[in-house]
């Protein structure tokens, strides 16, 4: 990631691509994987609401996810990510510990190759790579859109 693009990342994804890179591979593997038992759990109010949610066809697991954006213009963001797919849940987890609390400008700054920045790439298959893009992409849509619904509001 270039020098911009780092500077586009919220303050704790670049703490999270920080870690990763200090890391060897085979470690940066690990740690994905402790971070995937660190996926906040949904709120009840969406516990077995998938229909409220976006399912991510990129994911080989089934993921469904959902963005909202507070009035104060903090994202909160929810996923429900079986617990049998632990590298698919430690993207989210990624995803979900770097942009959850963060204001939707910032969010929707993050640089697209993100997951490919994390140091995993000969590690993990390129599917699954494709998968958190999936989920990035449609954080950012949703961001966008429920950021615009506001300011129209």
């Amino acid at each position: 990631m270039s020098a911009a693009g780092a500077g586009r990342l919220t303050p704790p994804l670049a703490d999270l691509v920080a870690d990763f890179a200090a890391l060897t591979e085979r470690d940066r593997l690990q740690l994905l994987l402790e971070l995937s038992r660190e996926l906040p759990d949904l709120p009840e109010r969406l516990f077995g609401q998938r229909e409220a949610m976006e399912p991510v066809p990129e994911c080989q697991s089934p993921v469904f996810l959902l963005v909202e954006v507070e009035p104060d213009g903090l994202t909160r963001v929810f996923f429900d990510v079986p617990v049998e797919a632990p590298t698919t849940r430690g993207f989210a987890a990624v995803l979900s510990e770097g942009l959850d609390g963060q204001p939707a400008e910032a969010v929707l700054a993050v640089p697209d190759d993100l997951p490919f920045e994390l140091g995993l790439t000969a590690a993990v298959s390129p599917l699954r790579l494709g998968g958190m893009a999936g989920m990035l992409r449609r954080i950012k849509r949703q961001t966008a859109e429920k950021s615009a619904g506001q300011a129209g509001a």
